[in-house]
């Protein structure tokens, strides 16, 4: 993992190219400020901005990527490119946009290109995060290149595991230290290769990755999910959002597949965790900063909104996570959007105009998943 400001409005020519609502909401009530305690969140055009300004503020067209910021940084980082194709997904999904799935062909190729002609990294972690986005591409169009590349990505993240600490997997070719970003979306992997061709091998791999990362890398007590091992094999006192987003998907996955109710046990105690003081601050998830660390809320949103409509959760513990995301949502659109441009900061209680591609998608992630609600009618 490792120039100018563009404003808002959105050109004719932009607009024939991505075809969602390009322009600022009008929510039906007052913003910060008016006098007024409540807000009318409409959230479908809500996440129509949001995506919009992903596009505009962030796209470099020329080279068919999302550029490292939205202030004149055009480097490639291969991680948060995966997730804007998980995002792009979010988008197709939500509208059924054929401009979306172009924009998403153009990123799968420009990737590749930017990569070096190839999807293979340095990172097991990367890869799968890449690996991810491509399975749910695959499962919201059919496009076959989504599964091949899938597929060719996942092949070569099983050369990470060996048995050294019990086993696991690598977090890059270095084999120096295995952690949760590569080992937990490493069996959500598995679990949905399973589901996608019931090979029973792919089953075995998310079983045994599961049970490592469980064994190894969190706290049984209070299912908190730890970043890694080091080159000694101790537990790193690393904490962060993103670890327990996909230790969480990880056990939802393999519930849905084995109805063993362990795993959401499991996924439970992690996703309660997550809502206490050490990842949140009056329910309001904690600033993990820029660059990488801006994408650490975003995927906690994404698989906790997995735990929420796929995790056979009672109505009380359904309530309970839809209210926390409607909460967060809330708070950063009102506090946490730096408008006309509609950019999100590392902060969800205060604005930036700068902002990097990694803290943009964490909050597209949220708009989009409270959109989600929505259309669920599990929130107004």
């Amino acid at each position: 993992m490792r120039r100018i400001f563009l404003l808002f409005a959105i050109t004719a020519a932009m607009a024939t190219t991505f075809s969602s609502c390009l322009k600022e909401p009008v929510d039906d009530g007052p913003g910060p400020g008016a006098g007024k305690t409540t807000y009318k969140y409409n959230w479908p055009a809500i996440a129509d901005s949001s995506s919009s300004s992903l596009i505009s503020n962030f796209y470099n067209q020329s080279g068919k990527y999302f550029n490292k910021n939205n202030a004149g940084d055009l480097t490639f980082n291969y991680w948060p490119n995966a997730h804007a194709l998980d995002v792009l997904t979010d988008i197709y999904l939500r509208t059924g946009d054929a401009a979306v799935k172009s924009r998403m062909d153009e990123l799968l190729d420009g990737m590749k290109a930017k990569n070096g002609n190839t999807y293979i990294n340095h990172f097991y972690d990367d890869m799968e995060w890449m690996t991810l986005a491509c399975l749910r591409a695959y499962e919201a169009t059919s496009d076959d290149r989504y599964k091949t590349t899938a597929e060719l990505l996942w092949n070569d993240i099983k050369g990470g595991w060996d048995d050294t600490w019990g086993g696991g997997i690598y977090w890059n070719k270095d084999r120096q230290n295995k952690n949760t970003p590569a080992n937990a979306p490493a069996s959500i992997i598995a679990s949905r290769m399973y589901q996608l061709s019931r090979n029973g091998e792919d089953l075995a791999w998310a079983k045994k990755i599961y049970q490592w990362q469980k064994d190894n890398l969190v706290d049984p007590v209070t299912g908190l999910v730890w970043d890694g091992l080091d080159g000694t094999g101790t537990n790193k006192s690393w904490k962060f959002t993103y670890n327990q987003g996909v230790f969480i998907g990880a056990g939802v996955e393999l519930y849905k597949i084995t109805g063993e109710q362990t795993y959401t046990t499991d996924a439970l105690k992690t996703a309660n965790n997550s809502l206490a003081g050490e990842f949140s601050s009056s329910n309001i998830m904690k600033d993990e900063g820029g660059g990488d660390g801006g994408l650490f809320k975003g995927i906690l949103v994404r698989y906790m909104m997995l735990l929420i409509t796929d995790g056979s959760l009672s109505s009380t513990d359904v309530a309970k996570f839809v209210s926390f995301l409607q909460l967060n949502a809330q708070t950063m659109w009102l506090q946490g959007t730096a408008r006309p441009q509609v950019l999100f900061n590392t902060s969800w209680t205060k604005t930036a105009t700068t902002t990097d591609l990694t803290t943009q998608l964490s909050g597209a992630m949220l708009i989009e998943a409270v959109a989600r609600l929505k259309a669920l009618e599990l929130i107004d």
